[in-house]
């Protein structure tokens, strides 16, 4: 029981520190995969978090063939956690690969972004904000449905359900 007690305790504050609707998030500064920084700010619109491989790769999905600023044209930012990559693995082979894509990847070495976010670890968060505040959050687990949501999304930032 005592164990029980303990792990709760120690879950806590991962469970009070996720984003909720009416939140105003906390800044933050994240360098992309040309080591760019980029500081979360009131013009982001919406924040898109993918917590491992297979969020990130449906986040690729969505945007294969859409132009480059697509998602900037949507107020949109790209969190990937690559945290668990091995850096040897990331900084050989994945960044270097993410330097083709057609948008920014803010990359989260030390997962202290998207570990403020709950959400599902093989989805896509999506957090609808205005002026830093969280109005809505959605969760896509395909990249279609990421993609509709997206073409949705330009000029108004909110994706229709």
């Amino acid at each position: 029981m005592k164990y029980a007690i303990a792990l709760l305790l120690s879950l806590a504050p991962l469970l009070t520190s996720a984003a909720q609707v009416g939140e105003h998030l906390k800044p933050w500064t994240l360098l992309d995969q040309y080591d760019q920084a980029y500081s979360l700010n009131e013009q982001t619109r919406i924040l898109l978090v993918a917590r491992n491989m297979d969020g990130a790769k449906l986040v690729k999905a969505a945007l294969a063939e859409r132009p480059k600023g697509y998602l900037e044209a949507r107020g949109a930012v790209f969190v990937a956690d690559i945290q668990r990559m091995p850096a040897l693995i990331s900084k050989m082979f994945a960044i270097p690969a993410m330097r083709d894509y057609s948008y920014r990847v803010l990359l989260d070495r030390e997962g202290s972004v998207a570990s403020r976010y709950a959400g599902a670890e093989d989805k896509v968060l999506w957090l609808q904000l205005d002026k830093g505040q969280v109005v809505a959050e959605h969760e896509y687990a395909t990249a279609q449905a990421l993609r509709q949501a997206l073409e949705h999304a330009v000029g108004e930032g909110s994706p229709r359900d």
